[in-house]
């Protein structure tokens, strides 16, 4: 199982990127999609675990996505999902789906018609939507009437899929909206992947909820029912901080994935797709990537070290104490070691972060590359 997961890395986490005050410029960031890409192809080369890099549209819009699809393939990758954006324009100020102008609305669904084009010529087969549409303002605009334009935007677009083709729906609590957010909640969004059909599934986004909010429950309910199709990996603090996934609580990251584990979902075929969202600030990109893969895998190794009888039985037993010594057995447990033989099994350096580091790929970026932009570059 550990040899065979991936997960799947964002484009936008090699250009420069910062908060609402300040854009740090690193030395040696893409200047265009291709150079994403090769960043990319960095962190599966060290880690073995990371085949596939999504695209952002139009941050990574390209003349010829074909080509762009034969440059990843070059490198020992794959495009991944393709992620839409209708939070750039100034005709979105009050909304895209959910706009109460049929124009702006049309716009936005001709924009995603354009997402499904680019999976078609890059060979993804899934288009993830994240809406910042939503209300500031009791009164702004009529709630349950936002929800029947989404509905009807988003079967529009679900009409268009290829029968290979899905759509991976998002959610977030708050942000830029800070009143109501059209989808802000796992359940929307899951009522709208359920009236849409079999090939809409939700995307869970470990920074989108409130505080306290039990994840692995969400987990565990999304995959009851078959809906879950995509996790966004990051860590927060406060909000959607966007940090390497496993920075702030690892031991949550360990309860999310003990709940796929349980439920068999790590397989290939399971249907759920792990993959990083993160904006690096401070740190350096592709070791920050590399280090989020490693911690995937840690949480991962531990959740397959959970004994399932043993566990299975205190808790028929009612043994609270010993239901929970289970669990933290296994997460207390040094999994490094175990990591290291299976990259070395595959033939890779056992210290990922280490071997890119003196392979001397940074420093050769940072000299050819003048003028890398903004994670947003190209938009």
């Amino acid at each position: 199982m550990l040899a065979e997961q991936t997960i799947e890395v964002p484009s936008w986490a090699y250009g420069n990127s910062g908060t609402r005050f300040k854009v740090f410029s690193q030395s040696g960031v893409p200047r265009d999609p291709y150079e994403k890409i090769a960043d990319a192809a960095q962190v599966h080369r060290y880690t073995g675990a990371a085949p596939r890099v999504s695209l952002h549209i139009p941050w990574d819009r390209v003349g010829d996505f074909a080509d762009l699809r034969r440059h990843a393939e070059d490198l020992g990758v794959a495009i991944g999902v393709i992620n839409s954006n209708v939070f750039q324009d100034d005709d979105y100020m009050l909304g895209s789906l959910c706009h109460p102008d049929p124009a702006v609305r049309r716009k936005a669904v001709a924009h995603h018609l354009e997402c499904l084009d680019v999976m078609r010529a890059t060979g993804s087969g899934a288009l993830k939507i994240w809406l910042p549409d939503g209300l500031n303002y009791p009164g702004q605009d009529d709630l349950r009437a936002r929800q029947e334009r989404l509905a009807d935007a988003l079967a529009q677009i679900y009409a268009a899929l290829d029968p290979d083709q899905r759509i991976l729906l998002e959610y977030k609590l708050f942000e830029p909206a800070f009143y109501a957010m059209d989808i802000p909640d796992w359940g929307t969004a899951l009522l709208h992947c359920m009236a849409l059909g079999e090939q809409a599934d939700v995307v869970l986004d470990t920074g989108h909820h409130a505080p306290g909010t039990n994840i692995e429950f969400i987990v565990a309910q999304l995959l009851r029912v078959g809906r879950l199709g995509a996790f966004d990996f990051n860590s927060r603090f406060y909000a959607d901080d966007d940090l390497m996934v496993g920075a702030a609580d690892p031991f949550q990251l360990f309860r999310i994935m003990n709940e796929i584990v349980a439920a068999d979902a790590l397989r290939p075929g399971s249907g759920v797709n792990f993959m990083l969202d993160q904006c690096h600030n401070i740190e350096p990109k592709i070791p920050a990537q590399i280090r989020s893969v490693m911690n995937v895998q840690e949480a991962t190794a531990k959740a397959l070290l959970v004994d399932r009888a043993a566990l299975h039985d205190a808790q028929q037993a009612g043994d609270v104490l010993g239901a929970h010594g289970v669990l933290m057995d296994a997460y207390s447990t040094d999994v490094r070691p175990l990591l290291a033989q299976v990259r070395l099994d595959k033939g890779l350096d056992p210290d990922p972060v280490a071997a890119f580091a003196a392979s001397g790929y940074a420093r050769r970026a940072a000299a050819e590359r003048v003028g890398g932009g903004q994670a947003g570059w190209g938009a």
